[in-house]
């Protein structure tokens, strides 16, 4: 039977791993992501979309804070989710982690579209998440996520609309693929059981993944792109095997080089001044 998790100081061990876990994925995927969008800042091709990939950063670093939050209510404290702790405690897909390729448009623009088309899917199962502040900032994300996925998929159609751009999104589509899958590995089976039966999440992870599958595959087909995968499925739908998986793969803790570089890039400051706590230069979100 569902738990409401109104009082988060009184839940039962197995409750809180399923909220911690939870969190921790969307939280971190959210914060990363927005690390890897500055590094595009003044490097897009028009000034609307810098100003673009500059929003979705701030929108990012914006919903990781409200996801923090909730962890905050267990007694955690913003150093102990993010600077002070340990690079491999992290939780995000390898996705978010894969330092852009230089000069190459098409990289975050089919990184976004990949990640915003999951995190659609990923909000709708948590519209009616038995805990309160889970379901209360759905509608704020998803309202933000949405212009995100509509910027993605404008760019994909111009990039996509010539041989040239076509052959770049499909070269890029088969390095970043892999990742993506990654949004749907589970941390931990029994993890995950808890997650949906405690209502949390009204979906699993696999069914999310058949779901974003369904989706994406037929849009990137329409674009002339074929996705990597080795296996797919009947009338049933698309099927990513393992064998379509990278090796690192983010979600149980083994993340690729790339991610310990921008570890060291991004508390590099805090380390630097010596902090003990993170200054926050706004309220807590309510």
């Amino acid at each position: 039977m569902a738990t409401r998790f109104d009082t988060p100081t009184e839940l039962e061990e197995r409750e809180q791993t399923a909220l911690e876990q939870l969190i921790k994925r969307l939280a971190d995927d959210e914060f990363v992501l927005a690390e890897r969008y500055t590094e595009w800042q003044v490097r897009a091709p028009t000034l609307e979309s810098d100003l673009a990939l500059a929003n979705n950063a701030q929108d990012e670093l914006g919903h990781a804070r409200l996801w923090y939050d909730v962890l905050e209510e267990l007694g955690y404290e913003e150093q102990d989710l993010v600077y002070e702790r340990d690079p491999t405690d992290f939780r995000h897909s390898t996705l978010v982690e894969l330092p852009f390729e230089e000069g190459n448009w098409a990289d975050p623009i089919l990184r976004s579209y990949l990640y915003d088309a999951a995190e659609k899917l990923r909000l709708e199962a948590l519209e009616s998440s038995t805990h309160p502040k889970i379901a209360d900032r759905v509608g704020k994300i998803q309202n933000e996520e949405g212009y995100h996925l509509e910027h993605a998929r404008s760019w994909l159609k111009r990039l996509a609309d010539d041989d040239k751009g076509q052959g770049k999104l499909q070269e890029t589509l088969d390095r970043l693929f892999p990742h993506a899958l990654t949004i749907f590995e589970p941390v931990d089976r029994d993890v995950e059981s808890a997650i949906v039966d405690f209502g949390l999440r009204d979906a699993t992870v696999e069914e999310l993944g058949e779901d974003w599958l369904a989706a994406v595959v037929p849009e990137l087909e329409s674009f002339g792109l074929a996705p990597p995968l080795k296996d797919q499925g009947d009338a049933a739908g698309f099927v990513a095997s393992q064998e379509c998986l990278p090796e690192k793969r983010g979600r149980d803790g083994n993340h690729t080089d790339a991610w310990f570089d921008l570890y060291d890039e991004f508390t590099h400051t805090y380390n630097e001044l010596d902090r003990s706590t993170a200054t926050t230069i706004m309220s807590k979100p309510e």
